[in-house]
């Protein structure tokens, strides 16, 4: 075996999850218990799924599989929520400050 080999390789079914009525669920309450909400759209790569991360007016957010972009985009639809692309776009800098502000708060709590 080259040392390239396992990268050439397709991945074999089953070992990556892929997404389920539950992630959209989630999404979709996730989406409704808060206000200012964004998507953005996450593509597949060679490691993951498809993945859709909402983030709130404040900064809170979450990520989950979703089946493709055309199904993030009509997810955003039928939630009322603008949809980016996050390769394109990026994410909010609001994303960033809550996730420092999260972490820091850890820091203090295990001290």
């Amino acid at each position: 075996m080259g040392i390239f080999d396992r990268l050439r390789r397709k991945p074999r079914p089953g070992l990556t999850r892929t997404a389920t009525s539950k992630d959209s669920d989630h999404l979709a309450e996730w989406a409704r218990a808060r206000r200012g909400v964004e998507a953005y759209v996450e593509p597949r790569t060679n490691v993951t799924h498809t993945t859709v991360v909402l983030v709130a007016h404040d900064g809170e957010w979450t990520r989950r599989r979703i089946d493709n972009e055309d199904a993030a985009r009509s997810l955003g639809k039928k939630l009322g929520i603008p949809v980016y692309d996050a390769a394109i776009v990026g994410y909010p800098q609001r994303m960033r400050e809550y996730t420092s502000r999260k972490a820091a708060e850890e820091k203090r709590r295990q001290n």
